[in-house]
């Protein structure tokens, strides 16, 4: 049974939200400010967050900040509908997906059980054993760890699940519905940036090639692509 924290000021909806969770096989716990959110959090006895942008004490982004200092649990973002700047900051700050308020229960279920399945949470199957090469990067999906320049690579879930279907398509264009599908488990929307806001993040992480240029090149009106080394 996978645990779920959901960190809301508003008790009805957090109420309607559990109630349903635990109807579908999950597991609860509810905090209503950021700063007793980020103490639950940090117990780690949750496989995932869900984190509302708007909160008492403690907002849901300094939350969010607060937890991936010490964690790289799988976070999910409540922002309201069209607020594309909380969205955008909660991405860059290593949220793994946003669902827009109000919301129905159904809807964050869906992306709680992609995630969590993407994660290695929740029914996890890997494509293949052993692990995923692609010259400076090697990736061990069953144990989520990634190794760049022989050195760790800390990545987010998301990060992590793009990053590994760029290194095993490397050399070759992936688009970014294809990505949004694997990674995030639900078709690209029309202006959706989440896709680029966490490949920004990864390329960061990376850092420049020798040349200054990026590891993984955009490749307009197509995708992206893990240079080939």
């Amino acid at each position: 049974m996978s645990k779920v924290l959901l960190v809301d000021d508003d008790v009805e909806l957090v109420s309607m939200i559990r109630e349903y969770l635990e109807q579908e096989g999950f597991e609860t716990h509810a905090e209503h400010d950021g700063e007793a959110g980020v103490a639950a959090a940090l117990t780690g006895d949750f496989a995932i967050a869900v984190l509302d942008v708007m909160m008492p004490r403690l907002n849901g982004v300094e939350t969010l900040r607060r937890i991936r200092q010490s964690s790289r649990m799988p976070v999910i973002m409540l922002t309201a509908r069209g607020d594309d700047v909380d969205r955008i900051v909660g991405l860059e700050l290593g949220a793994d997906d946003y669902v827009p308020k109000p919301c129905t229960p159904r809807e964050l279920v869906a992306r709680i059980r992609a995630i969590l399945r993407r994660s290695g949470g929740e029914d996890a199957v890997a494509e293949e054993a052993g692990p995923v090469q692609s010259g400076l990067l090697t990736m061990w999906p069953e144990r989520r760890e990634a190794r760049w320049q022989e050195a760790p690579l800390e990545l987010t879930s998301t990060e992590f699940n793009l990053l590994e279907l760029l290194a095993r398509r490397a050399g070759h264009v992936v688009s970014k519905g294809e990505l949004s599908e694997s990674a995030l488990g639900r078709p690209l929307a029309r202006f959706d940036r989440s896709i680029d806001v966490h490949i920004s993040s990864i390329r960061h992480k990376l850092g420049p090639r020798p040349d200054g240029q990026s590891w993984i090149q955009t490749v307009r009106g197509q995708g992206y692509q893990l240079v080939k080394v």
